[in-house]
């Protein structure tokens, strides 16, 4: 996906404070969501993402700091006059009622006319692909139906902002995928902001123009997907963003855009400034994804760095395997993907290998 950062502000957070007794559930949020934007709030249980997007829909209230809409500060107006409509975990579809009369839900104060209302519910309908379902009944409805009729009812008063809390969540695999491709057309159908909140990183990598990664109330890191997978502002983002492999390294010298580091199980490497984010007084390491490290099988070379190791073990995926491989001479295990095209055979447990790996991969932790 492309986003152009020159689109206006839609919502402007300015230190936001808040408690729950004693317990400080945000701790200075601040940062902007644009106009028209897919933007995940991700992180852990309990990291406050939730309370967050209830900030927002006015839901909670904040001990200090502000929430703007559209340029438009939200302290005092209630959830109802807000230009936002939310989208819950659970859907709330009323099962006594038909399709149709759960989309008109929220225009029973609307001035329109029945007729007008009417057009109004086949039209939200048919843009989240269920036209033609008006007459039937909610509770006959499947998982992804339910949750397309929750999306039709908030779309229909037409909000500047839609808030979407874990709405995937309770879909199986299958269907949360299908999902997560809809949502995505879509919002580029509608144009409007959409807010997700997910604990799921390849939920938020796959649907999301930026993400807002949290923990413990405060956002750690606010990028697009490939900055948040490629460069990680720290090693607890890189952890919780996807798998990754850490090497304990020592730095050995930083001299013009240059940092030489020793790390353990490849050596000395040279890595660039861009590979390494401020230090944040931890004890240095290198990060390097699965995907970044590949297996030389007999007769092939590489112009990339090699390493030899053993297997210890193979998990087999269907299209791809992840190896579990002691690098020779430590005792560090790295996880790497190989994907099975035709051909190509699954290693035994035990078997010694070479890794190839280059140092453009590495991220630099300290």
């Amino acid at each position: 996906m492309t986003f152009s950062a020159e689109r206006s502000t839609m919502i402007e957070f300015r230190d936001i404070q808040k408690y729950y007794g004693d317990y400080h559930a945000l701790r200075g949020i601040n940062g902007t969501i644009k106009a028209g934007e897919f933007f995940s709030l991700l992180g852990p249980s309990g990291c406050g993402k939730t309370t967050l997007l209830r900030t927002i829909a006015g839901f909670e209230g904040i001990d200090s700091g502000a929430v703007l809409i559209d340029g438009k500060d939200m302290k005092g107006v209630p959830p109802n006059v807000r230009p936002t409509n939310m989208v819950f975990q659970s859907y709330a579809i009323f099962p006594h009622m038909s399709v149709a009369e759960n989309v008109a839900f929220g225009l029973r104060r609307d001035p329109r006319s029945r007729a007008e209302k009417a057009s109004a519910v086949e039209e939200a309908l048919q843009m989240v692909g269920l036209k033609g379902f008006g007459a039937r009944a909610a509770h006959a409805l499947s998982g992804g139906q339910r949750q397309r009729v929750a999306l039709a009812r908030a779309l229909i008063l037409k909000p500047k902002v839609l808030l979407l809390d874990e709405p995937l969540s309770a879909l199986d695999k299958k269907m949360r995928e299908h999902m997560q491709v809809e949502l995505i057309k879509l919002q580029r159908q509608v144009g409007i902001t959409f807010i997700l909140v997910t604990h799921d990183q390849e939920e938020a990598l796959v649907m999301s123009d930026r993400i807002a990664v949290m923990f413990e109330g405060q956002i750690a890191q606010l990028a697009d997907p490939e900055t948040l997978y490629r460069r990680p502002n720290s090693k607890k983002v890189a952890d919780f963003i996807g798998t990754m492999n850490f090497l304990p390294c020592s730095v050995l010298s930083e001299a013009g855009g240059r940092i030489e580091i020793e790390a353990q199980g490849l050596g000395r490497v040279t890595l660039t400034e861009d590979q390494a984010p401020p230090p944040r007084g931890e004890s240095p390491v290198v990060g390097l994804r699965p995907e970044t490290l590949t297996l030389l099988y007999p007769g092939q070379t590489t112009a990339e760095r090699v390493v030899g190791g053993k297997v210890d073990e193979a998990i087999y995926f269907g299209d791809m395997t992840y190896y579990d491989v002691y690098l020779d001479g430590t005792d560090i295990e790295v996880r790497l993907s190989m994907r099975n095209v035709p051909g190509r055979p699954i290693l035994d447990v035990g078997e010694q290998v070479k890794v190839a790996w280059s140092p453009e991969a590495l991220v630099l932790f300290r």
